[in-house]
């Protein structure tokens, strides 16, 4: 086992080890080898190599996101950090521990012309949890120091007393951000400054970093639920609308009981991950007849709340913020430990705390209520559960029939990951088996590393892992195919609509070359290139009888992962999508 001759790589890989962070995922680079050669060359650390720098974060993120636990990304200097930027925001908002380790030029090499410089100090301020720049070692490339920016070295103390203070000031920013990320999940930024020569190795450490003891937090008090119990229990309207959510995070019982409350309506998301058969899973087949209603204004006072709670990620269901938005409850209760976002404009508490914790100390104070209002809403539930089983054997082979036999052809314990836009639109109106674990990248709804990110997360789920996405989705993050980590194993649905088929959905769509264009980006793109290129089984398909015959074989165990591309028409599906919810209305 080697290090790199220079103190501060040294410094990085033993906090991460210190830490427990053993996923490393590198993208190639010279700036970078000191950090390239110590984690690479410590059999404590799993490396992955990974050339696109927008790729690789994704795939890291992907892993956080699976095992709950940091993970590092690992790139030279220049512009290869900022295409890390969307991973970045994405973690920020769905609290994955990401670290970002950025190589950098020396300071005095900043702004001169230097080749592959650009600021990386700060260079994600308003996405991280934490930016930490360390100071450049003064024992290693000294000369060059001393003739370039002999200021960095005070003349006042040995050259050992210089290095010794860098060293102390190195190791707190190291430790206040791995433990800022551990702790709070959030991502962090370490920006490192290397000077050549940089493949210099040596064969023990000369650095004994200081690394704090983990302190256990200190819980905080379970506050006063009297107040908030007499105002649930004198409401016959309580809404439970939750977000997205980390399977088996939530007890089993605490839902059940929410449950057995009539007054108790509760609205969750694929991506919630929850799953009880008096719940209300696709909440736009209950809101969308209501806004096509003559007397919607009636009906939205009837699904009016008094009293809103919700927990869990952000929310993929435009018109239950609408709804909420224009129809406020009286009072919105949030229960998070740590965020609590006003998205309907209501916040009137936040319960800063575990959600178990907020249901242990809660449920069994309030009392059950006499109450129509589940009961009503069920019958509605139920009444457009059998119009769409109606309706889907009426409509011809179009994106929503494809949904409906692929999201009940999906094996048990399979783990999910669904593409943004159409993909994660769609599967909230259909029923997932509870053994299926969904995910998502909801905290910033981006397409841009929806193949990446699934790639990623399959690496440590013992069941195979399925990617549902549309074909814009698919060709821009195409790069997250070039990964020698893919398991056989790995499955990927590509709905091939020849477009962004979600701005035909949305308001405003025109039939018209400007729209054609700009917006949907008409395209005649093939996966089975990109398969043929990447080691992928390529499979097409383009009507209901080959695709429900295809499946079963999609499956099966194979050598190489599977592809399969589903060509449905373009100008067909966002009517066939309006006209369900005209149907069920």
């Amino acid at each position: 086992m080697s290090y790199s001759s220079i103190p501060s790589a040294q410094s990085v890989v033993l906090h991460c080890k210190a830490k427990g962070v053993k996923n490393i995922v590198i993208s190639p680079g010279s700036r970078n080898a000191p950090l390239a050669i110590g984690f690479s060359e410590n059999p404590f650390f799993k490396c992955f190599s990974i050339v696109d720098e927008r790729c690789a974060a994704f795939f890291a993120l992907g892993i956080a996101q699976r095992q709950r636990e940091p993970v590092a990304v690992v790139c030279t200097s220049g512009s290869a950090l900022l295409n890390y930027y969307p991973a970045v925001a994405e973690a920020f908002y769905s609290r994955i521990p990401l670290l970002v380790f950025s190589a950098d030029r020396p300071v005095y090499k900043i702004d001169i012309g230097d080749g592959q410089t650009i600021r990386q100090d700060h260079v994600f301020a308003r996405h991280i949890g934490y930016s930490a720049n360390l100071k450049q070692d003064v024992s290693h490339a000294t000369e060059t120091i001393e003739d370039l920016a002999p200021e960095l070295i005070d003349a006042a103390v040995s050259l050992t007393v210089n290095q010794a203070d860098i060293q102390v000031y190195n190791d707190s920013e190291l430790d206040k951000a791995l433990t800022l990320a551990c702790r709070e999940h959030t991502p962090v930024h370490i920006n490192i400054p290397f000077e050549e020569p940089l493949y210099d190795r040596i064969e023990n450490t000369m650095v004994t970093p200081f690394v704090r003891t983990e302190e256990t937090a200190m819980e905080k008090p379970v506050p006063d639920m009297r107040s908030f119990v007499e105002r649930w229990n004198a409401s016959k309207r309580k809404m439970v609308l939750i977000g997205v959510n980390y399977p088996h995070s939530v007890e089993q019982q605490f839902l059940d009981e929410l449950a057995e409350d009539g007054s108790v309506i509760v609205f969750t998301e694929t991506t919630s991950n929850l799953h009880q058969p008096r719940f209300f899973p696709s909440i736009d087949s209950i809101i969308a007849p209501i806004e096509k209603s003559d007397d919607r204004d009636r009906l939205f006072k009837e699904l009016q709340p008094d009293v809103l709670l919700t927990f869990g990620g952000l929310i993929v269901s435009k018109k239950i913020k609408a709804f909420l938005r224009a129809y406020r409850p009286k009072e919105h209760w949030h229960v998070d430990d740590k965020r609590a976002y006003n998205t309907f404009f209501n916040l009137s508490h936040h319960f800063e705390m575990n959600v178990n914790g907020f249901f242990d100390a809660f449920l069994g104070k309030v009392e059950t209520q006499t109450s129509d209002y589940r009961n009503h809403w069920t019958s509605v539930k139920l009444g457009y559960e059998k119009k769409r089983e109606a309706y889907m054997g009426s409509i011809p082979f179009s994106d929503m029939l494809v949904f409906h036999h692929l999201i009940a052809a999906i094996p048990k314990n399979y783990q999910l990951h669904l593409a943004n836009s159409s993909a994660v639109r769609y599967a909230q109106l259909f029923h997932f088996d509870p053994s299926i674990q969904v995910f998502c990248n909801r905290g910033t709804s981006g397409i841009d590393g929806s193949t990446s990110t699934a790639v990623g997360a399959a690496l440590y789920y013992k069941e195979p892992t399925l990617l549902i996405t549309g074909d814009l989705s698919f060709f821009y993050d195409s790069n997250g195919l070039w990964n020698a980590h893919i398991r056989p194993d790995f499955r990927i649905v590509l709905i091939n609509n020849q477009g962004g088929g979600i701005f035909r959905i949305l308001p405003g769509a025109e039939d018209t070359a400007n729209f054609e264009d700009y917006f949907e980006t008409i395209h005649k793109f093939s996966a089975a290139q990109l398969c043929d290129m990447y080691g992928f089984e390529h499979l097409a398909v383009g009507d209901g009888e080959s695709l429900e015959s295809a499946l079963p074989a999609f499956y099966q165990k194979s050598d190489a992962p599977k592809l399969m591309e589903i060509r449905t028409p373009r100008l067909l599906n966002d009517k066939i999508l309006r006209d369900y919810f005209d149907f069920i209305s």
